[in-house]
């Protein structure tokens, strides 16, 4: 099985309709029949039932789709990669996400001899794990135990208590300190792939600060985004809030030198 036809057959059953696919994938739509059918051949499976009205996926066709979509990100990410490899590595992080960090790695990261230019991509809430998968970053600063690691390896940085960030006009802002009793009831934002919450949903840090702002609702951040936090919020200590790790991620099967000289770098100045 080729790259080729195992687009046409995502296409396909993403669409679940044969004319969509074809036209998806700029083809006609009689050759796109015959290569599904000399797949099912050559693999001796069925991989549709196809009947005058509807497509649908067998088993076999749910596996093949679960399975190829991976190795279709994966050979996307392999030639990203490639184009890079020597040249630059692409670091992904969310906007103040790093606990400061990211500055005194690059100047470390800068003095080895196997280093190359650095291109910091600051991307939306939850999309660091998408970037690294799909190969348009070489690494990523995720924090644990929110954001996605399958298929990563991947070092911890340093670990923080969450506190509250609050609307200045909130009844608690005042407060020294909160336990996480004082916020039972109040809303909390629906971070993207987390189940709904009744919370608006959040995908930008800019846009959490502005709704926290309105009163829309307040959330637990990492301690070291205090110092980033406009006039209008509050920022709160919450005395048995979780923590959480901030960490490193690559894709486990990296054999970089520039990368593993990031890595190490990042590694050092976290132990600082």
């Amino acid at each position: 099985m080729d790259s080729r036809e195992l687009g046409y057959f995502v296409a396909v059953a993403e669409e679940l309709n044969f004319g969509r696919a074809a036209t998806r994938l700029g083809i006609a739509q009689p050759p796109l029949s015959r290569a599904i059918q000399q797949l099912e051949r050559r693999l001796g499976v069925t991989l549709f039932t196809r009947t005058s009205r509807q497509v649908s996926l067998t088993p076999a066709g749910e596996v093949l789709l679960n399975e190829g979509r991976k190795a279709l990100t994966a050979l996307t990410a392999a030639q990203r990669r490639t184009q890079r490899a020597g040249t630059r590595l692409v670091l992904a992080m969310k906007p103040y996400s790093d606990g400061g960090l990211v500055e005194k790695i690059l100047a470390e990261y800068a003095t080895s001899p196997a280093a190359v230019e650095v291109e910091v991509e600051i991307c939306a809430i939850g999309q660091q794990a998408v970037l690294l998968r799909n190969g348009e970053a070489d690494a990523a600063l995720l924090r644990f135990p929110y954001d996605d690691t399958e298929g990563f390896a991947y070092e911890e940085l340093l670990t923080e208590p969450d506190a509250a960030v609050l609307p200045r006009t909130h009844r608690l802002a005042d407060r020294k300190s909160l336990t996480m009793a004082d916020l039972a009831g109040e809303q909390f934002p629906h971070w993207p792939g987390h189940p709904p919450n009744g919370g608006p949903v959040v995908r930008e840090s800019s846009q959490l600060q502005q709704l926290i702002a309105l009163g829309r609702t307040i959330a637990l951040l990492p301690a070291s985004t205090e110092l980033h936090l406009g006039a209008e919020l509050a920022y709160v200590p919450v005395t048995d809030a979780p923590t959480s790790t901030l960490a490193i991620a690559w894709a486990e099967d990296s054999r970089s030198k520039p990368l593993a000289a990031l890595i190490e770098a990042a590694v050092h100045c976290a132990l600082r």
